[in-house]
């Protein structure tokens, strides 16, 4: 048998369910089993959303504070360099890296507890 085949006779038989069942709009509803979906999505969307708001708000805090280290650095470079150049041209140290933004300096706490994962 060919696929046409098939799929002639599945047509003819649907044909001959869909003749024979009635259509009950009492009978057609998501019931309970529907609403507990449909709820139980609404709550992980709201989770998630919350999660969302707060983990952007880590990243800006992040961001905010390397800026601020960032010109800091700057600032007592600028200065170390205008300190050598008058004390006779010794060069400031320029190798300074800025500390990651996921560990917190040495003996420092952090001021955010509840942002742990």
């Amino acid at each position: 048998m060919t696929f046409a085949t098939h799929a002639a006779q599945l047509t003819t038989l649907l044909a001959e369910a869909a003749e024979k069942e009635q259509f009950d709009p009492n009978k057609v509803s998501p019931g309970v089993g529907g609403f507990l979906v449909v709820a139980l999505l609404a709550i992980a969307l709201f989770f998630l959303g919350f999660d969302l708001v707060r983990r952007l708000r880590r990243a800006k805090y992040r961001a905010e504070i390397q800026a601020e280290l960032a010109a800091e650095i700057a600032e007592r470079d600028a200065a170390a360099e205008s300190g050598n150049a008058a004390d006779g041209g010794a060069t400031a140290d320029a190798d300074v890296e800025l500390p990651s933004a996921d560990a917190p300096a040495a003996g420092d706490a952090d001021p955010r507890p509840e942002d742990k994962n």
